[in-house]
């Protein structure tokens, strides 16, 4: 039982995702003093009222706001990580339900921040860059280290935490480097970089380098791996929105193929950040090819505003989205290696929108990181083992034309293969 002075969504919204959904116990919270008091079981004082016999966690303002300012995060260490919200007179040092519901809302994304190249939120506005958190997953640890305390508290307490698990997932933008492009894109390609790499692929006497689905399927058989597709069907081109038509029979035939074997996923298209019904529409057309409905999502270059974003994704029938992620540099953009429900801090309403954060992406590590494929193995196998010791859950990015044949990314199929081999599931 948890007393606070007054409840509210946030407090809610906080409570049951760390107790619920992180710790494996029930909870109730009452604003009633004496019912608290004569509860006989586990209790957790959030309150200013001086209590006995309880877990007392001084409360910060956060939770029982309605509105979205500046606050005071000023970092100290504790059990040797970052902590902020400090309270005193305490069993823990932070308020870790205001201080998690911080980090899982987003809440600095709803404050005034610089935007990136892409118009996004730049990673560099981010507590956990400029407090050097970002590479671990600091929600889950906090916890761990409630959970311990608790128990240290009341032994009877049956807590039972996840078991880590590792999904892989892919973004499909290019589905091929040359073939299915029609004889105009091909003709213009060669004229601008004549290869006869071009030409032998065109003459089915190569595969397509951008064609690693064989190898994939093969992958997931040997060590059965349960991935996710994400498809950019963007039904007109641009210059972020390049993928091969989604009518055309080959791209039509490869979303079937990959719907009877695995979950798939839209990747909303760059034009459709400013409009819902292209969403619906790109949505439609990739649940006609699959033959079944869709309702995961991964954004396109990891380019979201909240809360405009989710609220589209969610009017467009989508229940998962796997967007929470930097497209600038890897970690852990909401300091939690767990699924969790979108909470919407404009409207303050728990939504039923879940978001699965990933914590590594092929593209970060090659394009604005700059590391070879051998630093890219050591970068995965970080994040796989930090997941891994707070019994998270491990996501990844890879696209297709890194694990093919292209030149540009020698080295990195062999990376994969080598990581995959020894990832536990």
């Amino acid at each position: 039982m948890i007393y606070a002075h007054n409840t509210s969504a946030r407090l809610q919204y906080i409570c049951k995702f760390i107790f619920d959904e992180q710790l494996g116990v029930s909870h109730n919270i009452t604003i009633d003093s004496e019912n608290f008091i004569n509860h006989q079981g586990p209790k957790i004082n959030y309150s200013d009222i001086l209590i006995e016999d309880t877990f007392i966690i001084k409360n910060h303002n956060l939770l029982f706001e309605n509105n979205i300012r500046e606050q005071n995060t000023s970092c100290f260490e504790t059990n040797g990580y970052k902590t902020f919200f400090k309270t005193i007179d305490s069993d823990l040092p932070f308020d870790i339900f205001a201080a998690t519901f911080y980090l899982i809302s987003r809440y600095e994304e709803y404050l005034p921040h610089d935007l990136d190249l892409y118009g996004r939120f730049a990673h560099e506005n981010s507590l956990a860059f400029k407090e050097g958190f970002l590479d671990i997953p600091l929600v889950n640890i906090w916890i761990q280290d409630f959970g311990k305390a608790l128990k240290i508290k009341y032994p009877i307490l049956p807590i039972q935490y996840s078991t880590f698990n590792f999904k892989p997932t892919y973004d499909i933008d290019i589905a091929y480097s040359f073939k299915h492009k029609g004889i105009i894109r091909n003709v213009g390609g060669f004229i601008k970089s004549p290869t006869m790499e071009r030409l032998a692929v065109l003459s089915n006497l190569k595969t397509d380098p951008f064609d690693s689905y064989d190898f994939l399927h093969k992958l997931h058989k040997d060590y059965g791996l349960d991935p996710i597709y994400f498809f950019l069907v963007a039904t007109s081109r641009s210059f972020y929105d390049k993928n091969i038509s989604p009518y055309s029979n080959a791209m039509w035939q490869l979303i079937k193929r990959h719907a009877k074997k695995y979950s798939i996923g839209i990747h909303p298209s760059w034009k459709s950040n400013d409009n819902v019904s292209i969403i619906k529409r790109e949505k439609k057309v990739l649940e006609t090819a699959a033959g079944i409905p869709v309702n995961n999502s991964r954004q396109h270059y990891i380019k979201f505003k909240l809360p405009e974003t989710f609220e589209k994704l969610i009017e467009s029938g989508i229940e998962n989205d796997y967007s929470m992620g930097y497209g600038s540099i890897n970690g852990f953009r909401a300091s939690v290696a767990s699924t969790f429900f979108w909470y919407d801090l404009q409207n303050e309403n728990i939504t039923t929108l879940q978001l699965h954060p990933f914590c590594f992406m092929d593209a970060n590590s090659f394009y604005e990181q700059h590391m070879s494929d051998a630093q890219a193995y050591d970068e995965i196998i970080h994040y796989q083992q930090v997941c891994k010791k707070v019994n998270g859950t491990f996501i990844t990015i890879f696209h297709n034309n890194f694990l093919g044949t292209d030149k540009q990314f020698t080295g990195w199929k062999e990376m994969y293969t080598k990581f995959i081999s020894q990832v536990p599931v």
